[in-house]
Parts: structure tokens; sequence; C-alpha cells
């Protein structure tokens, strides 16, 4: 099959990073940075760099606030997110040949 056919993967979503972060966040509510961080095992300046990607492209939101004087920040997938994810997976698939 012609590599036109399938039509190219998002290079947004496609390095591992982001492409944990989406797969990490789909389908859940969101998580704390923190979580994201443990869950990944990425260090925070990876982690922030692959964020701030991801939301410059509307594919997640982040929200900051402080609970007991210490910063929190919570990162939720959009709409556009979740659209981006699910094209990406059906692009690969048919990639592999597996849909």
């Amino acid at each position: 099959m012609p590599k036109a056919a399938l039509g190219p993967l998002d290079e947004i979503i496609h390095p591992q990073a982001r492409l944990a972060i989406m797969a990490y966040l789909n389908g859940i509510e969101g998580a704390s940075f923190t979580t994201l961080r443990d869950a990944l095992e990425v260090t925070d300046g990876n982690l922030s760099v692959h964020i701030r990607r991801l939301q410059d492209a509307g594919y997640i939101a982040v929200k900051k606030s402080f609970v007991d004087r210490k910063p929190k920040t919570f990162v939720t997938i959009t709409k556009k997110g979740q659209k981006a994810f699910v094209d990406y997976l059906a692009t690969l698939e048919k990639l592999l040949g597996t849909s």
C-alpha cells in the first residue's frame, strides 16, 4: 500500500514520550504532573517540554493551582487531542496491516 494512501503519522504525537502521555490520558479525567512523571518514568524537565508541545497543539489542557500552598499541575486530554490520538492509532493500524 502506498504511503500516501495511509496518511502521515501525527508528528506531534509520534515521539515516544508524547505518545505515552496521550495513551495515559486517553479515557481518564486527567492526571497530575507528578502522577504522569512517575507513571511514565521521565524527568520533570522532559515531561514539561512534551506537555508544552501537546498543549501548544491543543491536544491537552493544563490547569495550575495551589493545594496547601504547593503548586499543583493537572493535565487533561482535549476533544481535539482525543480525535488526534484515535486518528494516530488508526493510521498506525493501517500501516501495520492490522485493521
